[in-house]
């Protein structure tokens, strides 16, 4: 069965700014959205090892997939008349995984154009430290290195680009208009889809 709810994935490398901006966006708007949390976040800081062994990597990217599907689809039935903000989507996986994307959808029995699917858009918050900005923030559960971070935010650009509805939000000195940069794309995106949705409901 097709998907009923609108779900807009914010992503981009580490120190990118996403975190912050949904949670400024869900303040603002209250109860037209519910905000899905980023699940490796959710994961690390209950225990779970960070390993620089490949298998260790492997079995936590698993365990962040599972989390992210049942978190996106448990608040798509809680909160069934609300828009989905997901902090991460399920394609993240496949940038933080030791060895090719492809291995990763297969390990999880998946395909790179399913997941794709479960958005209906996509922002891209480019992480800061291809400024050569600090992206600790005294967060204890990010620890990439400036050069880590812009790596992977190469790669998950890389995938995320192929989404028919991507959205780029570039680098700016200034934490602060970048965020509001952000917050601007994402209320065109969630005004595009209320107007929509009125249209469909008044006809």
């Amino acid at each position: 069965m097709p998907r009923k709810d609108f779900r807009i994935v914010l992503t981009g490398g580490p120190g990118g700014g996403k975190t912050t901006a949904v949670d400024l966006y869900r303040r603002e708007i209250g109860d037209k959205v519910v905000v899905v949390p980023e699940s490796a976040t959710l994961l690390y800081s209950g225990g779970f090892p960070r390993s620089v062994r490949s298998e260790v990597k492997k079995v936590a990217q698993k365990a962040i997939y599972q989390i992210q599907v049942c978190l996106e689809d448990a608040q798509a039935v809680e909160y069934e008349h609300r828009l989905l903000l997901c902090d991460r989507g399920t394609i993240d996986g496949a940038a933080y995984w030791p060895g090719e994307p492809a291995d990763f959808f297969d390990a999880l029995g998946t395909t790179f154009e399913k997941e794709l699917a479960r958005y209906d858009a996509v922002l891209f918050f480019e992480t800061a430290a291809v400024g050569g900005i600090s992206i600790e923030g005294g967060n204890p559960i990010r620890i990439e290195s400036l050069e880590l971070a812009i790596e992977l935010n190469q790669k998950l650009r890389a995938l995320w680009s192929q989404h028919s509805n991507f959205i780029f939000i570039e680098h700016d000195k200034s934490f602060l208009k970048k965020v509001y940069n952000g917050l601007f794309e994402l209320q065109k995106v969630v005004g595009a889809h209320l107007s929509a949705k009125a249209v469909i409901q008044d006809e």
